[in-house]
């Protein structure tokens, strides 16, 4: 089926019903969020400080591998709230999942949101790791590099919201555009692939880098394929409504990954090239 179809199939919820969703109680909990994520990510910082194992490379490399761990994280949780439950889920589906869906009907929402609501639910997910970094031994260099790798993971997610508005900011400050213009943090252009119906691809919102190999692959199609057959779930009806998702269900289930086309490619060009050439006169 084609896009243009799916894309009329398209029916979304009302923008101002999901931005009435957010509530004092799902503020107060994304500020307890961030004072909690501050204060975890300061203690680590504490304990990595004066470490003997802690190199200025090995934090180097932690700080790199976490930036790009964050952008894949980034795209699986992007996905999950895209793709999957509902605003009527308990707790969740106001708090998490709210969001998701007021991005799409009102993609220009986050740039009116202040820096509790744009940075609350990343600093919220982020807490178990934060904990867990925390707790790790340091008593070696493998443990060091764990836990750095970890901190700096999660404080690049907490800062991918950010980046994400910024993505959406018409005039964002010289240095953010130019950060964008380089591709060292999300460029609203790479992001607008995103944001056209039916929204089911370029998930990485922190930089972006990951997006093209995992729509190479069909990471996520293939995901949602896996739960399907298993839950029975349809994806992303809560999104664009159960005529568009199953039209793209049937659309995505007849295609194949772009990796595996070029692959069949080079095998058929290498096969003809191969033939030997007719000696009949």
């Amino acid at each position: 089926m084609k896009t243009q179809e799916i894309e009329k199939k398209v029916r979304q919820q009302d923008a101002q019903v999901l931005a009435q969703g957010y509530s004092p109680a799902i503020r107060a909990m994304e500020i307890a969020a961030i004072v909690s994520f501050v204060s975890l990510e300061v203690a680590l910082v504490y304990r990595l400080w004066g470490n003997p194992y802690a190199g200025t490379w090995m934090l180097l490399s932690a700080v790199l591998l976490g930036y790009l761990a964050a952008d894949f994280v980034s795209g699986f949780v992007h996905w999950m709230g895209d793709t999957w439950g509902s605003t009527e889920m308990p707790l969740l589906g106001k708090a998490l999942i709210r969001p998701f869906r007021e991005h799409h009907v009102d993609e220009k929402a986050i740039t009116r949101h202040d820096f509790v609501e744009t940075n609350g639910n990343n600093c919220l997910i982020s807490l178990p790791v934060a904990i867990i970094a925390l707790c790790l031994p340091m008593s070696s260099p493998g443990w060091v590099f764990c836990a750095s790798f970890l901190g700096a993971m999660i404080f690049w997610v907490m800062a991918t919201n950010q980046f994400h508005k910024w993505s959406h900011t018409d005039s964002p400050p010289a240095l953010v555009g130019f950060l964008q213009r380089v591709h060292l943090i999300l460029p609203p252009d790479h992001h607008r692939i995103h944001h056209t119906k039916p929204y089911n691809k370029y998930y990485c919102i922190t930089v972006g880098w990951l997006n093209k190999p995992l729509t190479m692959v069909h990471f996520f199609p293939t995901a949602e394929r896996l739960i399907t057959w298993a839950t029975g779930l349809l994806p992303r009806q809560d999104d664009i409504g159960a005529e568009a998702a199953r039209a793209l269900v049937v659309a995505e289930g007849g295609s194949e990954a772009p990796v595996v086309q070029a692959a069949k490619e080079l095998l058929t060009q290498a096969t003809v090239q191969e033939k030997p050439a007719s000696t009949r006169p």
